[in-house]
């Protein structure tokens, strides 16, 4: 460790003000067990002490105020448990009660007459008369000495510790405290020249003036260097991880474009591809002629094309005299794209087999002799792909469908299966927010299909009260007149659950009541169902016996009925955009209008105005994303699992995508100047980095 910074790895007992108790309890509640810990503790937000107000000018109405004068004087009022100090206090401008219901005594042995004050509280009103209860005083003198700021920090912190008095205020007196020993002290992570070149102000200024600042602008700059600090030793470890496996993880070449992929291309593919998929497409033809394992993200919103590039890739490596395989995460979805792909593929006469938790065990041992023996050649499959038993004679190519749903180290097993790691394409069709994306993904490449396929037509959405449901099932009517079908979703959430079931089954009843046979026939879809019964019902609707599908939400994902035209969210203010977005997904498949009905109460919380308000605006996947991350945060997005992994103290990705493009930047321009990291040009940023990286698990490799 550098031997200036010896300090900062003092345990956080021995800071003034904390001691055994109050040091088992930061570790235990905020995770403080050294003086940095401490030290990089950062305020959420500030109280706005840089003005000073004017009596005369103050209203009630107004939040915290900041006064300079003197007291005139003070008396105790009143008698028992109504007895109050109360201190007049006078400015240039008019006079102010000072007010404290208890502690009057302490207080009163405190102050002076006439002697000069600065006074920080919220202005009450009591009998038409402005009084400020409980004020914080300093006087003028140590007010302008003090390291206190203008700008007040206000720090995390719980029950529990307030209870033993670190409270914001207490933890502000602690980094005071703290301040005072380790200034000077506080040796810098970057060299100089990169912080010159990067235009940022150093390490110690950077800290004081995120703790004490005297002004917006320094806290600016302390904010900026902090957060392109953090977010720049990310990048760097995901650049380094790229050039990593660009450099030394061989795999298999596919030199050519071979009479399979052709024949598909020309004679098979039932629409000409977009723009997007084209370029897509140059991109993977790139990474599998290179020699070099590809190991690409390929994010696409619903109905954009995902599948078909994944499918021509995978012709791409069966020319080359290699094996291919799509794995997806549940039977549902994997049966899905094995109908679709055995009927793409039966033109140019390419076998396809299924492989899931239900294949037959004769079925089974066969599947698995020809993939060894090479006679299979394609596969699709769910997590039963990743048993040891399943071996392949030459796997060139693993396609991975929703990868969030594997684990990194079930995917890591596809490996094993070929002499050299396979080629990788993972896709997702839940759109990820750009600056999530180069935080999580960053040392994949990344490819984007921004673009839907022609002639399909936007999908229509609006929100209708509940008091509105008349008119949706009038709605509902002219629509399976018209020949088209229904999906109606029911929320399904943990903690309700039996609630939620009593919603599903009232909605079941409702809707059967309203349309009865023999005219209409509803099909019911939920998690209670045993699998057989729930196939039997998910058939009715995709074969079009049923018109009208009642499910929870076990269709957002792996359901393909081009008929279904309408798709209707009940209690939509209880599901997350994401989940909206996917649900919506599910219509607008075939050539006609399709529609989205969000259903929700009339009272909303301002989030879920914001989540219905946004449905409405846009059908953008992307777009959507970005709200989302807005309204819940990184962490929720990708779900709890990774919500840590960042480990971030200041930065905020749902708002720092300049300053994560610019670090990121920074990153590739130093890798390129210095290659084997041998600090060359920055010694201090790369002996920074390697340490920071030895105690970091590479978590964000996918493969």
């Amino acid at each position: 460790m550098p031997s200036n910074q010896h300090i900062l790895y003092s345990p956080i007992e021995f800071l003034k003000g904390v001691g055994p108790q109050r040091a088992e309890l930061l570790n235990n509640e905020l995770g403080i067990q050294r003086f940095g810990d401490l030290l990089y503790l950062f305020p959420f937000r500030y109280i706005d002490r840089t003005e000073y107000h004017k009596i005369s000018d103050l209203r009630s109405d107004v939040t915290e105020v900041q006064l300079v004068g003197r007291i005139l004087q003070m008396e105790e009022v009143g008698a028992g448990r109504q007895k109050r100090l109360v201190a007049r206090f006078e400015d240039d401008s008019g006079q102010i009660d000072l007010v404290w219901f208890q502690g009057g005594k302490w207080v009163k042995n405190q102050l002076r007459l006439n002697e000069r004050y600065v006074v920080f509280g919220k202005p009450k009103s009591f009998k038409n008369r402005l009084n400020i209860p409980h004020p914080e005083l300093e006087k003028w003198e140590d007010h302008e000495k003090s390291i206190r700021s203008a700008l007040q920090p206000v720090y995390p912190s719980t029950e529990k510790l307030t209870q033993k008095g670190l409270h914001s205020k207490g933890i502000n007196r602690l980094q005071e405290a703290l301040w005072q020993q380790v200034k000077g002290h506080v040796g810098d992570t970057l060299d100089t020249n990169f912080i010159s070149d990067h235009r940022l102000v150093a390490l110690e200024e950077a800290l004081l003036n995120i703790h004490f600042p005297r002004s917006i602008e320094k806290l600016e700059k302390a904010r900026f260097r902090l957060k392109f600090e953090e977010l720049f030793f990310i990048q760097m470890s995901l650049v380094q991880q790229k050039n990593k496996r660009h450099q030394k993880l061989d795999s298999f070449q596919f030199p050519q474009i071979g009479p399979k992929f052709n024949e598909f291309y020309e004679r098979v593919l039932p629409f000409e591809l977009t723009g997007a998929q084209k370029r897509v497409l140059k991109e993977i033809r790139r990474d599998l002629g290179s020699g070099y394992q590809m190991n690409r993200l390929l994010q696409g919103d619903v109905g954009s094309g995902k599948t078909i590039v994944a499918l021509m890739s995978m012709l791409m490596a069966l020319d080359n005299g290699f094996q291919a395989c799509l794995m997806a995460p549940t039977e549902i979805l994997a049966q899905q794209h094995y109908a679709g792909l055995s009927e793409l593929l039966e033109p140019i006469g390419l076998e396809i087999k299924l492989l899931t938790g239900s294949t037959k065990t004769a079925a089974r041992k066969e599947m698995l002799a020809d993939l060894e023996e090479g006679v299979l050649p394609f596969i699709v499959g769910t997590h039963a792909l990743l048993e040891d038993r399943v071996k392949f004679k030459s796997l060139g190519l693993v396609v991975i469908d929703e990868q969030h749903r594997f684990g990194v180290a079930q995917r890591a097993r596809m490996w094993k299966k070929s002499a050299l790691p396979p080629h990788i394409l993972v896709m997702t069709a839940t759109p990820i927010p750009r600056t999530l994306a180069m935080s999580l993904y960053g040392d994949l490449e990344v490819s984007v299909i921004d673009e839907l396929p022609p002639g399909r037509k936007e999908i229509k959405t609006v929100h209708r009260y509940d008091e509105n449901r008349l008119g949706v099932f009038q709605f509902m009517e002219q629509e399976i007149d018209k020949g088209r079908q229904i999906y109606v979703v029911y929320p399904l959430i943990e903690e309700s659950e039996k609630l939620d079931y009593k919603d599903l089954m009232d909605g079941y009843e409702s809707i059967t009541r309203s349309f009865p046979l023999p005219d209409y026939r509803v099909a019911i879809v939920h998690g209670k169902m045993k699998p057989e019964d729930k196939d039997f019902e998910m058939q009715r609707f995709v074969s079009g016996q049923a018109q009208i599908m009642v499910a929870t939400t076990v269709i957002e994902v792996g359901v393909n009925v081009p008929n279904a035209s309408v798709m209707i969210i009940e209690s939509a203010e209880r599901f997350g955009l994401s989940q909206l977005h996917q649900l919506r997904g599910r219509v607008g498949r075939g050539a006609d209008q399709s529609f989205c009905i969000l259903l929700s109460k009339r009272e909303l919380s301002a989030d879920a105005k914001v989540r219905l308000e946004t449905m409405v605006r846009t059908t953008d996947g992307f777009e959507i994303a970005e709200v989302d991350m807005q309204l819940r945060g990184p962490g929720d997005i990708m779900g709890t699992q990774q919500s840590g992994l960042l480990d971030l103290h200041i930065a905020d990705l749902a708002k720092d995508g300049q300053i994560m493009a610019l670090a990121r930047r920074a990153a590739e321009a130093l890798h390129r100047a210095d290659e084997a990291l041998e600090g060359t040009q920055y010694p201090r940023v790369v002996a920074t980095f390697k340490r920071k990286n030895q105690k970091k698990l590479h978590w964000s490799r996918i493969s």
